[in-house]
């Protein structure tokens, strides 16, 4: 092995650009992946193919519009930004890189080469709470190519943020802090079916509750003014919830008129927090009565996350 220490910085991945066709090869690759997507495929595929890529792509390149910047996808310009900052809290002896689930630069490439080239290996889901269609996605795509596939090739590891980890909670709590404590506070995370929760033990349910209840207990917020909730359902079963949007739409005829909306599950920004939340949940809000929203901007956006994403890089994976 040689040179420093690997380090991949690993998001879901976002479209390259925002048109239909983009929208169609990234939805494509993503939606195809078994672990998202758990159908039998002689039922996924036809309906992916013939219904969700034909009607869906023109829609969401439309709200990937409304957010799009000079950087390109905001998620894909704060995983490299993330990426920077991390290299400045390491220092030389690592190389810290972004990479993608889906789209480019892909995870899988980047690991082949890196581990053909000798290169060891550290990488991180940006995925606190555990489920397979996120973090267990990235992971099982690590162990397909063995613990180490020969010794003349780097080994991989995966190393996680913990739902809890002191730091990580620090970030999300830090833009936070001034907030005024009569607010009702919303954390909103990416919902999943309830079957899949159940099928692996509860245990994303658990991770969103744990990072609640630790960002609440660390902002002394007064728990009658806050609440978990799940956003960016999909497909017609049963989710997780309470969703973001019912609530929204319930807060001001309880007498809620101010809202403060943090999404501790996306580390980046994208098109679930900017569009999903800042756009269509302010209209929900307001339009039901509320005077005052904020969207809490996601943890990449400061200095702490990056600092949390180091320590555990340097700790590596638990024993």
């Amino acid at each position: 092995m040689t040179g420093p220490r690997v380090a991949l910085l690993v998001n879901l991945g976002t479209p390259s650009a925002p048109t239909a066709a983009a929208v169609r090869a990234f939805l494509a690759e993503f939606l195809s992946d078994p672990l998202v997507v758990d159908w039998p495929a002689w039922l996924w595929q036809p309906l992916l193919q013939g219904v969700v890529l034909r009607r869906r792509p023109a829609r969401i390149a439309e709200a990937y519009r409304q957010i799009w910047t000079a950087e390109g996808s905001p998620l894909a310009a704060q995983t490299r930004a993330l990426a920077r900052a991390v290299q400045l809290e390491l220092g030389a002896g690592w190389d810290v890189r972004a990479a993608f689930r889906y789209g480019e630069p892909g995870l899988a490439s980047e690991l082949a080469a890196l581990r053909a080239a000798g290169r060891a290996v550290s990488v991180l889901p940006l995925f606190p709470q555990r489920t397979r269609a996120s973090g267990g996605s990235i992971e099982a795509l690590v162990e397909a190519g063995g613990p180490e596939n020969g010794p003349e090739n780097g080994p991989a590891r995966v190393v996680r943020l913990a739902p809890d980890d002191a730091g990580y909670v620090a970030a999300l709590a830090e833009p936070l802090r001034a907030a005024p404590r009569s607010a009702h506070l919303l954390a909103s995370f990416h919902s999943i079916p309830r079957r899949i929760d159940r099928a692996e033990g509860g245990r994303y349910a658990a991770d969103c509750r744990a990072t609640f209840e630790a960002l609440r207990a660390m902002l002394d917020w007064p728990r009658e003014r806050a609440e978990l909730c799940f956003q960016s359902r999909f497909g017609p079963e049963p989710w997780l919830g309470p969703t973001t949007a019912s609530r929204l739409a319930a807060l001001p005829r309880a007498g809620a008129r101010e809202v403060i909306v943090t999404t501790p599950g996306f580390l980046t920004e994208g098109l679930e927090t900017v569009e999903e939340i800042g756009l269509r949940g302010e209209r929900t809000f307001r339009g039901a009565g509320g005077l005052h929203f904020t969207r809490v901007p996601c943890a990449a956006g400061g200095p702490l996350l990056a600092r949390a994403i180091a320590a555990a890089l340097r700790a590596g994976p638990p024993p």
